[in-house]
């Protein structure tokens, strides 16, 4: 009963960072994200184990999530891998970084940069900066909310 899920879920709060990035790498098979928070890696850790002792999603219990993600007009990162671009096929976006002006068309299914065909904003941003940015945030197309208007009577 010493390797019991309950008891491998209580441990995870008494793990060193480092360990639990080393439970990540077992239980998925993969790293996890760069930078993630141990408080949100605990959950993640807590929710594989419990799935690989009860059992994932039912059927029935993933048709109906499906079905609530349609009703509210959800879109799955997962489920569509290739999202259609914000932007009208044809526009033309321009970023200037470093010195260099870079020009990216918008096409039906991507984008298109330096001849190259891409999925995400985000592959191309990393690409001219050499380090991970979010494409929209990087090209200047992520919306920001507006600041309340403070009354000053």
């Amino acid at each position: 009963m010493e390797n019991s899920p309950a008891n491998l879920i209580a441990e995870l709060s008494r793990l060193s960072r480092n360990r639990l990035l080393d439970r990540w790498r077992e239980l998925y098979g993969r790293s996890a994200a760069t930078g993630i928070r141990r408080e949100l890696i605990i959950p993640f850790l807590a929710y594989r184990l419990q799935e690989n002792s009860e059992g994932g999603l039912s059927s029935a219990g993933k048709v109906m999530l499906k079905a609530a993600q349609r009703r509210l007009g959800c879109v799955s990162r997962l489920g569509n891998r290739n999202p259609r671009p914000p932007m009208k096929p044809g526009t033309r976006i321009l970023r200037h970084w470093k010195g260099a002006v870079h020009e990216v068309d918008v096409m039906e299914n991507g984008y298109r940069y330096g001849g190259n065909e891409y999925r995400s904003l985000s592959e191309i941003a990393r690409k001219i900066a050499g380090t991970r940015w979010s494409g929209p945030a990087f090209f200047g197309l992520k919306r920001t909310k507006a600041k309340p208007q403070q009354n000053h009577d």
